[in-house]
């Protein structure tokens, strides 16, 4: 099935991309989100990276009475692992595809292209990635939790069984409570993924220290 391109906010680096991350962000937020974050991340011109951060449709979502908002997919419930919209999350899964293609096709090795997300987009960056039928660089996870976890085993891509994966969350997070992403992160290491997990005195959000700790590792990811 044909997809379309999702409208997209990119930052280019002064040379040649040799390297993307692509990055979503959380429910009812869009592309913008996280774009002040990349002076902080410490990565110089040499490193080459573009970074795509899409925007997610617009959509009706359930537990907001229905009002449509940017969303990767409907969330149902209070309890966000419960009734989880796997029609919504594989079609999201789809899009981040097409743009993984788009950044093959402009000269980036599949190998060279980090997935990451924060909350909602989180999810999608893990169900995605660890789908995904070529290595990719790693999978940075944020505030966020695997989700359709019952599936991993049947349908993980053995090409992405040894890849990076950045988790961090806040211990204050009201929205994704901390006990969801301890319970996501020991699924993920059960099933034989490498977890560098992460936790902050925080909220739903990101922190400055959380920040420095993601430099460092898009760094050792891309450096080469």
């Amino acid at each position: 099935m044909d997809h379309i391109m999702l409208d997209c906010v990119e930052i280019q680096p002064p040379n040649p991309a040799t390297a993307s991350v692509i990055w979503l962000h959380g429910l009812g937020a869009d592309g913008n989100d996280f774009v002040p974050i990349i002076p902080e991340l410490g990565l110089g011109d040499a490193h080459s990276v573009r970074f795509v951060f899409p925007n997610a449709p617009q959509q009706p979502v359930t537990i907001n009475g229905g009002m449509r908002m940017p969303a990767w997919y409907d969330i149902k419930g209070a309890d966000i692992a419960d009734k989880q919209d796997r029609p919504g999350i594989e079609a999201s899964t789809a899009e981040i595809e097409t743009l993984i293609a788009r950044e093959i096709d402009a000269g980036i090795p599949a190998d060279r292209i980090v997935l990451a997300g924060f909350s909602q987009g989180g999810a999608v960056a893990l169900h995605a990635g660890l789908r995904h039928n070529t290595p990719l660089a790693g999978i940075m996870a944020l505030s966020t939790y695997l989700p359709l976890h019952d599936s991993l085993a049947t349908e993980a891509s053995d090409a992405n069984r040894g890849i990076p994966i950045f988790m961090a969350h806040g211990s204050e997070d009201p929205i994704v409570p901390i006990a969801l992403g301890h319970g996501s992160r020991d699924r993920l290491l059960a099933a034989g993924y490498a977890v560098d997990w992460h936790e902050y005195p925080m909220a739903h959000q990101v922190c400055l220290p959380e920040i420095a700790t993601i430099g460092r590792w898009l760094r050792e990811r891309l450096e080469r």
